[in-house]
């Protein structure tokens, strides 16, 4: 997401001022002791715009068709954050906090449902469907010289609009929902055959012969518990050291290195 605010927030916007033809017939017949590509870059870019020195009757829009496709490519990321939100509360890894008055279904009234999440889902689709065309269609011009730009340029507002109740639903979401810790520590004690993988991997660094093979038939389609895990880790020949670090892992302590990584964010 950064890469994609970075991709937004660097796509060039530029602006034209060379007359119908982009080659100041007009102007320089006007007044034709002026510098207009000087004048013209000075005044495009005193309104905060690079200035595009070849243009036809209307500059050619690729620059605001990228900002186009970045924003779809944002809110592409924040659709799937909706949609994962929406799984964890259903699984019960994320609770709601009730909001008194607040309509949580309108037949079961002790529901509490992600609104907020599929309020910003929705809204996000409907921005990056207008996106979509305004980025594919702009820098389309027949024979550079046709208006259907003009036409689809009014929708951008409207996909702008999407895209704020979109933030602003899903930053609301965001700030009623709290981790349960009691769900995810049951779910992940359930789940001890995640420990497979780190099992297998030191039984490589020991040269120890096919231990996916070994770990497959032990684990595959089985209800895996610790003591299962830890009866096949005393049983491999290795160094103790190794086999203590095998031991001590847990499936909610087997995280590598995630917790340094998220601060780096």
């Amino acid at each position: 997401a950064g890469n994609l605010r970075a991709c937004w927030a660097n796509s060039p916007q530029l602006g034209k001022i060379a007359g119908a033809t982009g080659s100041y017939q007009a102007h320089v017949t006007a007044y034709p002791h002026v510098n207009w590509p000087a004048f013209a870059s000075e005044f495009v870019t005193s309104l905060g715009l690079e200035h595009n020195p070849l243009t036809t009757q209307i500059e050619p829009h690729d620059g605001i068709a990228e900002l186009f496709d970045a924003q779809a490519r944002f809110n592409t990321v924040l659709v799937d954050l909706c949609r994962d939100m929406w799984g964890y509360i259903s699984l019960g890894y994320f609770k709601q906090r009730v909001v008194a008055g607040e309509v949580g279904s309108s037949t079961m009234p002790h529901k509490v449902n992600p609104i907020d999440f599929e309020n910003a889902e929705g809204n996000l689709g409907l921005a990056n469907a207008l996106l979509g065309h305004l980025a594919a269609k702009l820098p389309i011009s027949r024979w550079q010289r046709d208006l259907t730009d003009s036409t689809v340029m009014r929708a951008v507002g409207v996909a702008g609009g999407h895209m704020m109740i979109a933030y602003a639903a899903l930053l609301k979401g965001l700030g009623k929902v709290t981790v349960s810790e009691a769900r995810l520590a049951a779910d992940l004690d359930n789940a001890w055959e995640v420990l497979a993988e780190p099992v297998q991997t030191v039984m490589r660094v020991h040269a120890i012969e096919k231990p996916y093979e070994k770990l497959k038939e032990l684990t595959r389609g089985k209800t895996m518990n610790a003591e299962t895990i830890r009866e096949f880790v005393n049983k491999l020949e290795i160094p103790d050291a190794d086999k203590q670090r095998l031991l001590a892992l847990s499936p909610g302590s087997y995280i590598g290195m995630a917790e340094e990584l998220t601060k780096t964010l």
